[in-house]
């Protein structure tokens, strides 16, 4: 089995960013991939995070933006629950980072991701088994 990617809210938002320049294109090209070998997941979250942020600071209409959302609960969706959100919390106690970190981080870990990519933490770091890779990073 192919190894199992995160995507974490960022690279989401620069893939419609239309002001992301570089970023954008890199955003855009490493969703095709990994949507394309069926190796992309996503937390309820993510999509979550997404759509508030497309419609609030992109500017991208409710409708497209829940279309989007949409089309990628068709992929593999880590749901988030309750034992999640207390895995999650111990993460932050323990790690020092925040919240929402955490809860990406363990939601990755519970789909047997080998990777998280998010421009938000630490790159490279490894966390519960799961590397931590910024794309955008040079």
């Amino acid at each position: 089995m192919s190894e199992r990617v995160l995507i974490d809210t960022n690279v989401l938002l620069y893939a419609d960013d239309l002001d992301a320049g570089e970023k954008r294109l890199i955003a855009q090209e490493v969703l095709r991939e990994l949507i394309t070998e069926s190796r992309a997941v996503f937390s309820t979250q993510v999509l979550q995070e997404f759509f508030v942020n497309a419609t609030r600071k992109l500017g991208v209409p409710a409708e497209i933006a829940s279309k989007k959302v949409e089309l990628l609960m068709r992929l593999e969706v880590v749901i988030v629950r309750s034992e999640l959100i207390l895995s999650a919390i111990d993460l932050h106690r323990l790690h020092g980072l925040s919240f929402w970190d955490a809860l990406v981080v363990r939601s990755a870990a519970a789909a047997g991701c080998a990777r998280i990519l998010s421009e938000d933490l630490q790159h490279g770091q490894v966390i519960d088994g799961v590397r931590i890779e910024n794309p955008f990073r040079r």
